[in-house]
């Protein structure tokens, strides 16, 4: 065969290939796999460690979860909200991972258990799972009518998605967060978003949080994107705590989950109520503290906060941690009941 032959060849050869490559091109891509991952979760009764003390101000410890498995991907826990009350959950982990799974309870309805626990990676518009850190930082969820919105921070954004747990598809849309970007600090953006009472002063809409982007007075931007009220408001910041999440009580109140860390002190978490009319655009919103503990509790690096109403009632406030993939750090899923006498 000629040298005019091969090379005739090795470009017809390297013609085909590349029609074989755009024929299966981003369109083709097979979806990123649901993961199903075998959780262990044990039992955890005490609150207070090494004390049978339940109730702690006006929250009742109901029980709570240590999760672990042989699955590397399991993790990060950022943001978990119920889909059915108490029972099925979707949440974000800050690696750019969806999780789903339902938590079992025993006769005296405390948390024993997770089954069909699974978790599937974000994917752009083509279809292609994303690891970037940067792009996938999902810190923040509110879910509602079968739309997941979630707020990322590093590449601060607000974006929708349809929750559809066999196949997650990439975000449909993003809100205007109203907060100037050039205030919101590169791994102190959004953590918590939140939809409003529906028969309150926003009418359901979503009220968004930064976990430490301060202004010039040192308090916490935060901005109601949605609604008759839209504006930005700030939340005072008491301490050294910063803002992990947060949920609307039936009454109107935002519930916050804080942090702090200290090489001396350790992790800290607190639980604050906000008083519901502090809510306001130009106003700075501000509330008692509930709850505060430290490493003599059962907490970890506390991120992730939902409130439901069990089947006799009771109010739940439902807490989990993420472990940063550390060996040193453990997931917790913890359960409360929020007296109001």
């Amino acid at each position: 065969m000629s040298r005019t032959a091969d090379l005739v060849n090795a470009w017809l050869a390297k013609a085909i290939l590349a029609l074989a490559l755009f024929a299966s091109g981003p369109s083709a891509l097979a979806q990123p796999a649901v993961e199903p991952i075998e959780i262990s979760a044990r039992p955890i009764t005490q609150f207070h460690i090494g004390r049978e003390d339940k109730r702690f101000g006006p929250l009742e410890f109901v029980g709570g979860l240590e999760l672990t498995s042989s699955s590397r991907d399991l993790g990060a826990l950022s943001a978990i909200r119920f889909t059915s009350p108490g029972a099925d959950f979707v949440g974000v982990a800050d690696t750019g991972f969806w999780f789903f799974g339902t938590i079992v309870r025993d006769a005296e309805l405390r948390p024993e258990g997770m089954k069909n626990f699974r978790m599937t990676q974000m994917v752009d518009e083509s279809g292609q799972s994303v690891d970037r850190k940067w792009l996938v930082d999902g810190e923040g969820l509110a879910v509602k009518d079968g739309v997941a919105t979630v707020a990322f921070e590093r590449n601060h954004r607000i974006a929708q998605f349809r929750i559809e747990p066999d196949g997650m598809k990439a975000a449909f849309g993003e809100l205007d967060f109203l907060v100037p970007a050039n205030e919101l600090r590169q791994n102190r953006g959004f953590e918590t978003v939140a939809h409003s009472h529906p028969h309150g002063q926003h009418e359901g809409g979503l009220v968004i949080v930064s976990e430490k982007s301060l202004d010039k007075k040192g308090n916490i931007f935060a901005a109601i994107i949605e609604g008759p009220n839209r504006g930005v408001f700030t939340v005072k910041r008491n301490g050294n705590f910063d803002i992990t999440d947060g949920a609307f009580l039936p009454d109107g109140d935002l519930l916050l989950l804080e942090r702090s860390y200290t090489m001396a002190e350790g992790v800290k978490m607190r639980l604050r109520r906000i008083f519901g009319e502090s809510i306001a655009k130009g106003v700075v919103a501000d509330g008692p503290v509930l709850l505060e503990a430290d490493m003599s509790f059962q907490i970890d690096n506390m991120e992730g906060l939902d409130v439901w109403l069990r089947s006799d009632g009771a109010q739940i406030v439902s807490l989990i941690s993420d472990d940063n993939h550390s060996i040193l750090q453990r997931n917790l899923y913890l359960e409360f009941i929020l007296h109001e006498d």
